[in-house]
């Protein structure tokens, strides 16, 4: 069975100062987003959808759907603050989107086959695709549950520019995740690598650490999970403007009641994304070196 990818692509982009989903960084105009999906095709995955903002869904039309539906299926859904349970007004001074968990949520009427979830602006490498793709090569409905995640070393994903957050995981004898704990301000230091939570010294983490880069793999049994997940968010956090519903909290509820597995794929590939406006020069290159070696053609879609 050849799995989905699910690209999260709603964002605005405001510490990079623009729309990075749509930023040409390639050396005929491919943005990042086109390596993710060529990789992806190339893995083994059948389909592509988009989780997008109304606003922006012209250029989305101009710059992938037109085109890639030569190459694979395609189709793209909303995720917009109002898109909430019947029932439930959004306060006015709600700005900011409700997270990642509810942009899978949005995805529920157009998956039902297992399917990877991704970033935009995060390079992953084949090798994570080819990862997911082989997790999922035999499913059989029985593994309903059976879920996964790309797991790479803290030091192969941190900027030069300015700090990050990481899903900082650990996981058992059998590769298997126990917990993801989201750490905010993390960067390199004189110390090390650290992170920073408020009012509180730097933490220092070992450089082999394993943390998630929002590089999941799950099956249509967990839109469920996220519908109730989201329901209860939407009631204990509705007067709270910023708070968001993340995947890692709904993966954590499961494991911790043992209801799903999630088995961690190791990856040793370098990550590399466009969280700074600072970052570009180097993706830039770095795909350019990729192309040097022989692993992307000049032009990726001929």
């Amino acid at each position: 069975m050849q799995p989905t990818l699910l690209i999260l692509a709603a964002g605005v982009g405001s510490r990079y100062g623009g729309l990075k989903q749509l930023d040409r960084i390639g050396p005929n105009g491919e943005t990042l987003l086109d390596y993710s999906i060529y990789d992806a095709i190339n893995s083994g995955f059948g389909k592509v959808v988009f989780i997008i903002k109304e606003s922006l869904e012209a250029g989305f039309k101009e710059m992938f759907i037109n085109r890639l539906r030569d190459h694979v299926d395609v189709d793209y859904v909303f995720q917009e603050i109002w898109m909430v349970p019947e029932g439930i007004l959004v306060p006015d001074e709600r700005q900011k989107p409700w997270g990642t968990g509810h942009a899978v949520l949005m995805a529920e009427n157009l998956i039902d086959q297992p399917f990877a979830v991704i970033n935009s602006d995060d390079f992953y490498g084949r090798k994570a695709y080819q990862a997911l793709a082989g997790h999922y090569k035999d499913w059989t409905p029985e593994r309903k549950n059976d879920y996964c995640m790309v797991g790479y070393r803290i030091d192969r994903t941190l900027s030069d520019f300015g700090s990050v957050s990481r899903g900082i995981c650990s996981t058992n004898k059998n590769k298997e995740l126990t917990d993801v704990v989201e750490r905010t301000n993390i960067e390199r230091t004189a110390q090390g690598i650290v992170y920073r939570e408020a009012n509180q010294p730097p933490v220092v983490i070992s450089p082999d650490s394993t943390v998630s880069m929002n590089c999941w793999g799950f099956t249509p049994s967990f839109f469920g999970y996220l519908k109730t997940g989201f329901e209860e968010f939407i009631k204990n956090n509705y007067e709270n403007p910023r708070a968001e519903f993340y995947i890692p909290s709904v993966v954590n509820r499961l494991i911790q009641a043992g209801e799903a597995g999630v088995k961690v794929l190791s990856c040793d590939e370098q990550w590399f994304g466009m969280t700074y406006q600072e970052d570009r020069a180097f993706v830039v290159e770095s795909i350019r070196a990729l192309v040097r070696k022989g692993i992307y053609p000049q032009k990726l879609w001929g």
